[in-house]
């Protein structure tokens, strides 16, 4: 079952009750309920919400990733479950002594599946994608030759409209803005994704980053970036150059996680896609496989 995502952009007073999340909506004075079991992510977005400790360690209970929102809008905060496997040691045992060769091989396999999935949406954006495949081709173990920044400049350039006369920046103009916003919902799926399978998000396989809690999720997530962009570009075909967040492009961006994938020949929402791409990649740190799972895009 495709877990939901929650978003409050609004003032709200968030309890429990007999396991169901409690709405209280300070505007209106409306009362909903939805059951705990049901939900995959929580969105926090407005200064304005009240939510209970109660609550919110049955949320975490529940492997809910809790989202939060700065007065901009922006997700920039994340509460996860530190108990979500029932091998959580062994797991992280095996994590932590995986080979540095292993963790290359991983590597190499996660910038393939990205560079190729770049490739696609170019081909379906109309675009020249020759020389990604040719880079795919070429990544070697640990992508030593830094394959995924070449494809990635050849990418960015290509990708959306001339007009807009892009350049991929964390600070920069729109349809960075939407960039940004997707990829902090998956980053929070991916994270989610690895506490279920009982992985550290901290210890990643390449971005080893000593400020960075989410090394390994940042790792993980590169192939799934693709279908975030695949979204902004339908956003821009239908906004133009009026790309400044709107609660229209905010809805599309929140459904990512139910938007489907093929993994391994099976269409899938992208939140179940990602719980068995961290399944696999638990087994390769415990040895029991060598290849990691990821979606292909059409």
């Amino acid at each position: 079952m495709i877990k939901r995502t929650l978003y409050f952009g609004n003032p709200a007073y968030l309890k429990t009750n007999n396991e169901q999340l409690i709405i209280e909506m300070k505007d209106s004075g409306e009362t909903k309920e939805t059951p705990i079991e049901d939900i995959g992510l929580l969105i926090l977005d407005h200064q304005q919400i009240t939510i209970t400790q109660a609550l919110l360690a049955k949320l975490l209970s529940n492997n809910t990733a809790v989202i939060t929102c700065d007065q901009t809008h922006h997700p920039t905060g994340m509460w996860l479950n530190l108990d979500g496997n029932t091998l959580q040691s062994q797991k992280f045992q095996a994590q932590i002594e995986t080979s540095v060769p292993l963790k290359k091989q991983l590597w190499q396999q996660t910038v393939i599946a990205k560079i190729e999935n770049q490739a696609t949406l170019l081909k379906n954006q109309r675009q020249e994608n020759k020389p990604l495949w040719t880079y795919a081709a070429e990544v070697k173990s640990g992508d030593s030759e830094n394959n995924e920044a070449k494809a990635a400049a050849y990418y960015w350039k290509r990708i959306f409209p001339d007009f807009l006369e892009f350049r991929r920046e964390r600070y920069g103009q729109p349809p960075n803005n939407l960039l940004n916003y997707g990829y902090a919902i998956l980053r929070a799926m991916v994270a989610r994704g690895l506490t279920a399978s009982g992985l550290l998000p901290t210890l990643g396989i390449h971005h080893r980053n000593q400020y960075n809690a989410y090394c390994l999720a940042d790792d993980i997530m590169e192939p799934y970036r693709p279908f975030v962009d695949k979204v902004v570009c339908n956003i821009i075909r239908s906004n133009g150059k009026y790309l400044e967040m709107t609660p229209k492009m905010k809805t599309e961006l929140l459904a990512i996680p139910a938007m489907d994938v093929k993994l391994e020949g099976q269409k899938s929402p992208m939140m179940n896609a990602i719980q068995r791409t961290t399944a696999s990649l638990s087994k390769c740190f415990e040895g029991k496989t060598r290849k990691l799972l990821y979606p292909a895009m059409e």
